[in-house]
């Protein structure tokens, strides 16, 4: 059983396979039952958060992580992978700054893992 620190680290390395761009992570279990970390990433086109999202859900089932669900990838301005402890949005950067989950989830804006 992986742990939740294991599971972050999974998804950050495959954003930063397909190159994503600031990507932060938001711990976010004091704040809600639902989830326990929020990852946050930018893309530079539709098609490159489109990448990301798959890349994150192709390593999760390599490593046999459930993934509740993916939403977004139609259109591919905002794409959220799901996989119950951990929620990882990868977002156009027009998106991300209008949406600013960052402060939203923490406050403030964090400083960048990547």
């Amino acid at each position: 059983m992986l742990t939740l620190d294991q599971i972050t680290q999974i998804a950050v390395n495959a954003l930063e396979d397909v190159k994503g761009d600031n990507i932060v992570v938001i711990d976010t279990h004091k704040l809600s039952s639902l989830f326990s970390k929020m990852i946050v990433c930018t893309g530079s086109s539709n098609r490159q958060v489109k990448s990301l999202a798959h890349n994150v859900a192709l390593e999760f089932k390599a490593n046999n992580i459930d993934i509740i669900g993916v939403e977004g990838e139609a259109g591919g301005e905002w794409v959220l992978v799901d996989c119950g402890d951990i929620v990882v949005h990868v977002m156009l950067p027009q998106v991300r700054n209008y949406y600013d989950l960052e402060s939203l989830w923490n406050g403030q804006r964090p400083t960048t893992q990547s």
